[in-house]
């Protein structure tokens, strides 16, 4: 550990992939991938070294994540061969109704107020370690309690969020207490010591994850509820509990391509989509051209049309083959190119101006949208979450995600663990994050946790967080049709689907004359900055097929850092 907490701030901005290595990681921090390094480097295996890589992340990154929200995994076992997905939101507790402690109005995270449930993160850390860690439990969590006790120097990105997100997180006075905890936040440069948090973790640290999921945390958790007026009890903490779940398998040309599978719903939105790519043709096509975005904006938006059906398989018949089916996709894909316009199209845009109504519904809730033809970005939703990559010398891969998504009570902190709660709604079809008040009933959400397999191996893993509903496909197929090399394929630009108004808000680097062109197709088009964070930080390792070799990637749109073992 370098004794320079500057060492450790990275800003967004153009990085270099590490190329020719054995084993790789990329995540969103410096002190997170350090923190995996050591682990792998000591011997430790994919599973060892996300647990680490967890614990510290949540105590740096507190802005982004934290101890008590969720946890989901896709996990290539190289000896068997087999990939396993690991499903840990927490559930809502059975027999209480949605608890919104926090009034609408106060900032992005309450626009939708969110609800309190219980924690998945650490059930989920503890059902990992069974199953497939070769490092002791204390081991792993030393790194975060240094972390803790020592703090973490502020960066630009880190007090823009927490300034963005203050009316929320500073509602109730536990959270000033946290994230202001001398009147105001941390400036730039300072350092930012999470107060309580050591103490929390030090107790997981020698007692074990059962510390905050039925332990003296916990305890601390159901009475803090209890006195806001949630009447959870110990025994909700535990009627959830982590699943193992079968994932979303996608035959796509040469590739299988695997996905979460339901109740999340990116395998269902990201199959549909790249199902309708490829019976558009867009092998054919120039990346970057009109025609690549116009066709690109109608996938996306006839993958999110398919999102509602992603649902728990033990409460809802789950249709998982009529949805992968490639006839339907050649259908949807006859739909588009049989309505694609027959003249030129650019007086209707240039009279018919804007248009309204022009916001996708995720754009409102999870990121900016346009921008000169601007749909609403006043209220843009604070990405809330953090991916993890990681190859291991022994040939396993891990693609994880952590979140202060759906993370205990809102804007409460106990014992130093600031929490946000969960945004799921409760019975909407076309929700992105959603669940049923049935005991252990799993939500659905939108986390991208992805494998490319060929010839049953692993040749890339991708996440992110920001709108990963959409920026999944878009990587995808920079690199599966285009053939972009790894980082070039995480640099290119990134669009929101089309909206209701025929607009494509997309990040403000396209060549000259593809706006003319758009136009002509009578789609309308909006501006996103050039690198908007909202739009992800994609962690991607690529395995090449020449020289048996892996490059880690890490995204140039927040503050990520890529390593690895030399081959």
């Amino acid at each position: 550990m370098s004794s320079n907490p500057s060492d450790y701030v990275r800003n967004p901005g153009p990085k270099t992939p590490v190329t020719g290595l054995k084993a790789a990681v990329t995540t969103d921090s410096a002190i997170v991938t350090e923190t995996i390094m050591k682990v792998l480097n000591s011997g430790g295996n994919a599973a060892d070294a996300v647990i680490a890589g967890a614990m510290v992340q949540a105590a740096a990154e507190p802005f982004m994540t934290n101890h008590a929200g969720l946890v989901t995994m896709l996990y290539y076992e190289a000896k068997t061969g087999k990939v396993h997905q690991l499903d840990s939101l927490g559930g809502h507790p059975s027999g209480l109704p949605p608890f919104k402690p926090v009034p609408p109005g106060l900032g992005s995270y309450a626009t939708s107020p969110p609800s309190a449930i219980i924690p998945g993160f650490m059930p989920g850390l503890k059902e990992i370690h069974r199953k497939f860690a070769t490092k002791d439990w204390a081991d792993l969590c030393a790194d975060a309690v240094h972390w803790a006790e020592k703090g973490h120097e502020v960066s630009t990105f880190e007090y823009g969020v927490n300034i963005f997100g203050e009316k929320f997180i500073t509602y109730f006075p536990e959270g000033r207490d946290f994230y202001q905890p001398n009147g105001y936040f941390p400036n730039v440069g300072d350092i930012f010591t999470p107060p309580g948090m050591a103490d929390t973790l030090r107790g997981v640290r020698d007692n074990g994850p059962d510390y905050m999921i039925t332990g003296p945390w916990a305890e601390k958790f159901v009475a803090k509820g209890n006195a806001l007026g949630w009447k959870v009890r110990l025994d909700h903490m535990t009627e959830t509990p982590p699943r193992w779940v079968e994932p979303l398998r996608f035959a796509y040309n040469e590739y299988e391509v695997l996905f979460l599978g339901p109740p999340q719903a990116q395998g269902f939105f990201s199959s549909v989509a790249l199902g309708v790519l490829k019976h558009l043709c867009i092998r054919d096509m120039a990346p970057g051209s009109a025609e690549h975005i116009w066709a690109m904006g109608h996938a996306l938006r006839q993958g999110q049309r398919h999102w509602e059906y992603a649902r728990d398989d033990q409460v809802y018949g789950v249709p998982r083959a009529e949805v992968l089916d490639d006839d339907y996709h050649k259908h949807l894909a006859k739909l588009i190119r049989g309505s694609r316009p027959k003249v030129d199209m650019t007086d209707h845009i240039r009279l018919a101006g804007d248009g309204t109504g022009a916001g996708d519904m995720m754009s409102a809730f999870a990121g900016p949208s346009g921008k000169p033809r601007l749909v609403n970005h006043e209220e843009k939703q604070p990405s809330g979450s953090c991916e993890i990559a990681v190859v291991d010398v022994e040939g396993n891969w891990c693609q994880f995600m952590d979140t202060l998504q759906g993370s205990g009570i809102p804007g409460q902190v106990v014992g130093g663990i600031p929490m946000v709660g969960s945004h799921a709604t409760f019975g909407a079809l076309q929700s992105p994050m959603d669940t049923v008040l049935i005991k252990g009933a799993k939500a659905r959400c939108i986390i991208g946790n992805t494998l490319v397999l060929k010839d049953g191996k692993p040749v890339f893993s991708a996440g992110s967080p920001g709108n990963i509903h959409c920026t999944l496909p878009q990587v995808l197929a920079y690199l599966l049709d285009f053939k972009l090399d790894p980082y070039a394929a995480v640099d290119a630009p990134r669009m929101l689907p089309m909206s209701e108004a025929q607009l494509v808000a997309i990040e403000d680097r396209l060549a000259p004359g593809v706006v003319e062109d758009l136009h002509k197709l009578g789609v309308r088009v909006g501006a996103l900055s050039g690198y908007d964070y909202h739009m992800g930080s994609f962690s991607v390792i690529a395995h090449d097929e020449a020289s048996g070799t892996l490059t880690a990637v890490a995204d140039p749109r927040r503050c990520a850092v890529a390593d690895g073992i030399a081959a």
